[in-house]
């Protein structure tokens, strides 16, 4: 389980919202299972730009949750007020990640400009500081929450958005001292295999997950009016999700998305899909052309520490250890 702090600081935030350690540590501690912890600069849904839960779906529950006032619109701000630069967030990470007895600590971002991942790929090669991973979100991710012009027009695609922080990190020699994952649209097993090959150790799934699980994309999930009982606190819509049947449809999608990667792993003639490369794959680039993806974008990850026998070795960061224990 992966606990992440967004703008907000729900479940981390005093009555003003401002970041409050000791709210971080009894959330934390609330559950055996956090096993690292996720600052969201921002995400593919909505970059740069604050959530907004309307004051009917803040019941007690959820405001009990959140550390906020119950029935009251629920706004988060754009951007984090616990730190404000680069320096500033590698304080922050270790702050929070010494705090929690060295849980691993990691960050996630949609990508725009590549000024700010320039300069943290330089700190932590001088420091030898930084986030045990970074998630890199695409612009087309997003349920039916994101605003449609946001989703359609803001912050790079995935692919795009990987390669250029992936290059920025591997130009610094900084691309194997953190793991990478995906997330925008990677559902679907040859988008998967195409992020691992770009350097991806692993990948979030949100909307095929949401789907599984009864979502239709109705996109009324900020009207508390979900038909299918997914994003909803009323209580007779909720009546339309049925957690034990639904888990199991979950599971059985989850399962299923391993195996069709796996078997196309070992008709590649791989054990595991890490061993990918950018020479594996080739996209249409125009009429009957085709290119490889380290033609298209000019590398292919250089892999270092990822398990497997006869990969070489590096000194274990916060993640690895946690992942060890």
């Amino acid at each position: 389980m992966i606990y992440q702090i967004g703008t907000g600081m729900f479940g981390c935030r005093d009555l003003e919202g401002r970041f409050s350690m000791e709210k971080l540590l009894e959330t934390v501690h609330s559950y055996d299972r956090v096993r690292g912890i996720e600052i969201k600069l921002s995400q593919g849904a909505k970059p740069g730009k604050g959530g907004v839960l309307p004051g009917r779906k803040v019941t007690p529950e959820i405001a009990a949750i959140r550390g906020v006032p119950a029935g009251q619109d629920c706004i988060s701000p754009n951007g984090h007020q616990a730190f404000s630069d680069v320096g500033s967030l590698l304080a922050f990470i270790d702050r929070v990640s010494d705090a929690t007895g060295g849980l691993p600590v990691g960050i996630k971002s949609a990508v725009g400009q590549l000024g700010f991942f320039r300069e943290l790929a330089v700190a932590m090669r001088e420091t030898g500081r930084g986030p045990d991973w970074i998630t890199i979100d695409g612009g087309e991710g997003g349920t039916g929450a994101a605003p449609l012009t946001f989703a359609d027009h803001v912050s790079l695609p995935f692919k795009i958005g990987l390669t250029r922080v992936y290059s920025v990190f591997l130009e610094e020699k900084m691309a194997d001292r953190v793991a990478w994952i995906g997330s925008g649209k990677l559902g679907f097993p040859d988008r998967a295999i195409v992020a691992l090959a770009l350097g991806c150790d692993l990948i979030n799934v949100a909307r095929e997950a949401m789907l599984a699980i009864g979502c239709i994309q109705a996109q009324k999930c900020h009207t508390d009016r979900c038909p299918a009982g997914v994003t909803t606190q009323d209580p007779r819509l909720q009546k339309g999700l049925l957690p034990d049947v639904q888990a199991q449809r979950l599971a059985r999608f989850v399962q299923s998305f391993r195996n069709e990667i796996l078997a196309v792993t070992h008709a590649c003639g791989y054990e595991h899909p890490s061993q990918f490369t950018a020479d594996d794959v080739e996209l249409g680039s125009g009429p009957a052309q085709f290119k490889t993806l380290r033609e298209l974008h000019g590398y292919t990850p250089a892999r270092v520490w990822r398990g497997i026998p006869g990969w070489g070795s590096a000194q274990p960061n916060r993640l690895e250890t946690a992942a060890a224990g």
